[in-house]
Formats: structure tokens, C-alpha cells, sequence
């Protein structure tokens, strides 16, 4: 659901108040949080979507390892997962279905958790994910409204999943191109959880499907900054900007876009123009971590991403503009 839309809706449900509710849904948070103790909050988060790739096992893989990035982009350790299946079993078999959820199972193990039940309908179209809990110590917890003026920016996967997908359902993608998206969408972000806890940061959020700007705009907004960010430092997947020029853009980029046009500002429009905006408005499955550090902290960071074979990429830096707004610079 586009960002704008959603935050119409939210605004209309009643307030929920309990001095042990850290995050709540009134908030840009990836989850919500909930204090059980003075040492240990609950992490909580849901998230399922229909079909990204054909193979149903690669597809339970996907989406596990989405839903599990919330409580990753909060510092939390994943404990328990529930699956949410909306499957037409009078058109695919059995079969499919067992191999989505032994993607999605074989996924958690993968980050140390258990599937432990789960929820299944009838339904027209096939769509999977799970509501995953975790555990975090309250004064380790890792919110995106803490960005300060001065912090460095540092992204964790490539951008471009969603424009070599669509590419790919065109036909118009390569093989490799088509592989590499799909490895990152399968990577946890737990290498870059256990970094970020290692190291002290200020912020993070993961990117999904409000698209690179969407969620640094949501970051911006939270903390009360502004952001400066450098196209030619972001890590790109092979085949998007090719894809974005040729107009294989996803639908949920035009709505990203949308959200973010009024406080974006495009230093050099010979540079940065409607394709690589695109790029920077795609929704993403299972991205990286968008993560703000303190400049004198941003090197061990670096070290401990790097360390744990994982991409550390600075794209950018926190200002003290206009709270939200967005400066892409070259």
C-alpha cells in the first residue's frame, strides 16, 4: 500500500497507550515493540506478499527472509515465526505449496528461529510470509528516529530488485542479472543486525517496498533531519538502470516517487534523471539496511560489515535541513 495511503488510514484508528509500549503503530517503525521486563522488550512483525520468482521454494525463501528484516533492522533476535498462506489449491497442487513453506522453514532455521504454527485460506491467488516475534534489550533497541546531523549513511545490499524482476517478466533480462537479484533478496540482514549491535548507531531502517527514498524520507521525517545522498556511491544491481531506461518500472515506483517529489531536490538533472530516480524509488524485496552512524563510528562499522561478508556501501550523510526532505547529489 503506497506510504501517503497508509498513513490516511492509520490515522483514524484509536490510540494505543501503555507505558511499556516502546513502538507502536503511530510511528515510521519497522515493528512494533513491546517492553516485557526492564531487560527484554518483544519484537513484533507481519509481512506477505504474492509470488517475486516461479520456483516456489526460492519464493518461501524470499518472503522469510523479508519478513525477518524488520526485527534485524531493530537489533532484535528473531525467536518464534507463524506462516500466512493464501493459497488456490484447486489450481496448484499440494506439492507447491510444501515447497513454499520448506523455503520459508529452511529460512528461519537459517536465522536461529522456529516456525511454530501458522494460518492458511482459500484464495484465488497464491501469497505467502510470516509474523515473526523476537527478543531485543530495550536499551539496544535500534529505531529509525534517531538519525543526528553530521551522521554517515551506509546501505548493506544493492538497490534494483524490483526493476530486474519486472525486466525479467518481460523477457529482458539475463540470466545472471536475474541471479544476482535473486541472492540478495534471499540474504538475512542478520550479518548486518549482529554488526550494528557491535557497533554503536544512530538509526536504521530496512528498505523494502517504499523504495530507497520512500524509507530514507520516512528515517528523515522521524529524526527531523534532511538527507544528502550520492547516486554514484549506491550499490546498484547489474541490469536496473537498464531496465529503468527502457521504462520496466514497477507500478509501486511511480506511488514511491509520489510520496517523496516534495521535499526531493535533484542537484544536477544532467546526471540524475527520470531512470535513475526510478532506481532510487524501486520497491524493494528483502533489502538491505539503511543505517545512520555517527562519522567517528562509520569505519568500524564498515570494518564489522565487511568482516561478516557483507556489502557497506556510504551513500550518504544526515543534515540539518528541512526535516524529510531529500538532496540527491552525483
Amino acid at each position: 500500500m503506497p506510504p501517503g495511503v497508509l498513513a490516511q488510514v492509520l490515522c483514524h484508528l484509536p490510540p494505543m497507550k501503555d507505558e511499556n509500549l516502546l513502538v507502536g503503530h503511530d510511528s515510521f517503525a519497522d515493528a512494533g515493540v513491546y517492553r516485557l521486563r526492564p531487560d527484554l522488550a518483544l519484537v513484533q512483525t507481519v509481512d506477505f506478499f504474492t509470488p517475486v520468482v516461479d520456483d516456489p521454494y526460492t519464493f518461501g525463501q524470499i518472503a522469510a527472509a523479508n519478513a525477518l528484516s524488520d526485527l534485524y533492522a531493530m537489533g532484535a533476535e528473531p525467536l518464534t515465526a507463524m506462516n500466512i498462506v493464501c493459497f488456490p489449491s484447486c489450481l496448484l497442487g499440494p506439492e507447491v505449496l510444501a515447497a513454499i513453506l520448506k523455503g520459508g522453514a529452511d529460512k528461519v532455521l537459517e536465522a536461529g528461529a522456529l516456525i511454530i504454527g501458522g494460518h492458511s485460506i482459500e484464495d484465488h491467488e497464491p501469497k505467502y510470509g510470516l509474523a515473526v516475534t523476537g527478543i531485543v534489550h530495550p536499551d539496544k533497541l535500534i529505531k529509525n528516529d534517531a538519525a543526528r546531523c553530521g551522521d554517515i549513511l551506509v546501505l548493506t545490499k544493492p538497490l534494483g530488485s524490483g526493476l530486474v524482476l519486472t525486466a525479467a517478466k518481460a523477457e529482458l533480462a539475463g540470466a545472471r542479472e536475474l541471479e544476482a537479484a535473486i541472492k540478495t533478496m534471499q540474504e538475512l540482514n542478520k550479518a548486518a543486525a549482529a554488526a550494528m549491535q557491535e557497533v554503536t548507531v544512530h538509526a536504521a531502517t530496512d528498505v523494502t517496498g517504499f523504495g530507497f527514498l520512500g524509507h530514507a524520507r520516512e528515517m528523515a521525517l522521524a529524526s527531523g533531519v534532511a538527507l544528502e545522498v550520492y547516486f554514484g556511491q549506491m550499490p546498484l544491481l547489474q541490469g536496473a538502470l537498464r531496465a529503468a531506461g527502457m521504462g520496466l518500472v514497477p507500478g509501486g515506483a511511480y506511488a514511491n516517487q509520489k510520496y517523496v517529489e516534495a521535499g526531493l531536490t535533484i542537484a544536477d538533472a544532467k546526471i540524475i534523471g527520470a531512470r535513475e530516480v526510478a532506481v532510487l524509488c524501486d520497491p524493494q524485496t528483502s533489502g538491505g539496511l539503511l543505517i545512520a552512524v555517527a562519522p567517528k563510528n562509520a569505519g568500524e562499522l564498515v570494518a564489522a560489515l565487511q568482516k561478516r561478508h557483507t556489502l557497506a556501501a556510504i551513500i550518504g550523510r544526515v543534515t540539518g535541513g528541512q526535516a524529510g526532505s531529500i538532496t540527491i547529489l552525483p
